[in-house]
């Protein structure tokens, strides 16, 4: 899978200049920045669900 190096990186900025404007760039960051963090929260929710649904069988395997 190949990498995004310098070049293709300053190209994606220079385009997103071009289409939002440096205006509206600061605004879709801060919403990219709260869309991942929301992300993050919700998997890690889902993942200590499971863990929790994990110690629950355990406990209920040994009491048997």
């Amino acid at each position: 899978m190949p990498s995004v190096g310098i070049g293709s990186l300053l190209l994606i900025v220079f385009f997103a200049l071009l289409i939002f404007g440096p205006k509206k760039l600061p605004e879709l960051g801060k919403a990219v920045g709260n869309s991942l963090r929301e992300f993050k929260n919700a998997t890690k929710g889902l993942a200590d669900d499971e863990d929790d649904q994990d110690s629950k069988k355990k406990n209920q395997e040994e009491v048997k």
